[in-house]
């Protein structure tokens, strides 16, 4: 059972993938490393712009996994359900980026609108992609 990897490759279009290959990176190296490894008085997670740390960042951290997980799953097999829980996730990335620098600076408005709209890049694209999602089974 060999995988033909540029036919799984040519799925999705290039940005997909990097997004795919993203989830993955945060499902089998950094979050098994922030959920176990890293010391509870350390451990840190964001959600809509709001930190999280202790046993709320770990419960956060596992939340992420699941989500990356599924989102991967999702691109590799191309379901329809991605589009929505990619788009989804990728807007709540957006906010959080764009409220993080709000929260936490004086000069925070500029920081804001540069990292929500640079995350917002791909919660827009995704959202504009459903039709690469239609036909897939």
């Amino acid at each position: 059972m060999a995988i033909n990897v540029k036919a799984e490759w040519s799925k999705r279009s290039w940005w997909l993938n990097l997004i795919m290959l993203f989830s993955l990176f945060m499902v089998f190296i950094y979050t098994p490393f922030d959920v176990f490894l890293k010391p509870l008085a350390e451990d840190e997670d964001v959600w809509f712009g709001y930190m999280f740390t202790g046993w709320a960042a770990k419960v956060g951290g596992v939340v992420h996994c699941i989500v990356y997980a599924a989102i991967a799953w999702g691109l590799w097999k191309m379901r329809p359900w991605v589009w929505w829980v990619g788009g989804l996730y990728l807007s709540q990335v957006a906010i959080a980026m764009f409220l993080w620098p709000l929260f936490q600076s004086e000069n925070g408005m500029i920081g804001a609108i540069v990292a929500g709209t640079l995350f917002a890049i791909p919660a827009v694209a995704f959202w504009r992609a459903k039709d690469q999602f239609q036909g897939a089974s």
